[in-house]
């Protein structure tokens, strides 16, 4: 059987013990029985450790028990590439907002909700206030956006994902086989939401694009029209994502030990 690779060692005892856990669990999902055997530890040693990393959230399990790497690791390795999501998307979001007159967002799945990262609103909303401030979440449970989030998502997140919506496993197989999702916008209420995802270079869903209005409003709208127009915008981002993952970023150079 292979054993736990030892390409990262600090000195400190506990963290290196911690960082050959996680370097096996980072292979495939791994039952405590084989932890030990191939990390070459104690059982309670094991057992200890990869309790403690599971409390921190750089551990969790699977639906058989297995331990998986955390969410909290997931977040941090892909914390920048949605930096730059909401960096690219502004002149993005805007050129669409002016296209069609619709406000126009970016938005991310963060475990169970759903956040606007960025955004290009035709005005305030009745009340003055702005209609969908950066950083406004609402549940991932209904509506287009939530739909696009879930649906290219690992099974097992997915199954998750599922618990407590107002769709099922067949809207989501509907939205995949389409390429996109229409329905309420729950970040606005009485609004009508068209999403679409945006792929990063790995070709894996970062985020959501959406156009969003009253219903006269998009229904006024063309169809096709519609969809084109917000279909362009996200292959813009997916390509401005893509040249932002081939140019490296400071902590990337940092990473790879390179001034």
């Amino acid at each position: 059987m292979t054993t736990a690779p030892r390409e990262w060692v600090s000195g400190v005892g506990v963290l290196d013990k911690a960082s050959t856990l996680l370097a096996i669990v980072e292979q495939a999902p791994t039952p405590l029985s084989e932890l030990v055997s191939r990390s070459g530890l104690t059982r309670p040693t094991v057992h200890r450790i990869a309790v403690a990393l599971e409390r921190l959230g750089l551990l969790s399990r699977d639906f058989h028990g297995r331990f998986v790497l955390g969410p909290r690791l997931g977040t941090m390795s892909v914390e920048a590439r949605y930096d730059r999501l909401a960096q690219a998307a502004t002149p993005v979001l805007a050129e669409l907002h002016a296209r069609t007159g619709l406000d126009a967002r970016i938005l991310r799945r963060r475990g169970r909700l759903q956040t606007c990262v960025a955004a290009c609103a035709g005005g305030p909303g009745p009340d003055g206030a702005e209609r969908v401030p950066v950083g406004m979440s609402r549940p991932a449970l209904a509506g287009a956006v939530a739909l696009v989030l879930l649906a290219w998502e690992e099974p097992e997140e997915i199954h998750e994902g599922l618990h407590g919506a107002r769709f099922t496993a067949a809207h989501l197989a509907q939205v995949r086989r389409r390429g996109w999702a229409r329905g309420p916008d729950v970040m606005q209420p009485g609004d009508i939401a068209f999403a679409v995802p945006v792929q990063d270079s790995g070709d894996r869903v970062a985020g959501a694009l959406s156009v969003s209005g009253p219903p006269g409003r998009m229904d006024a709208l063309p169809g096709r029209w519609l969809a084109a127009a917000v279909f362009d915008a996200a292959a813009d981002l997916a390509d401005a994502l893509r040249r932002a993952h081939a140019v490296p970023s400071p902590w990337d150079r940092a990473a790879a030990g390179t001034p």
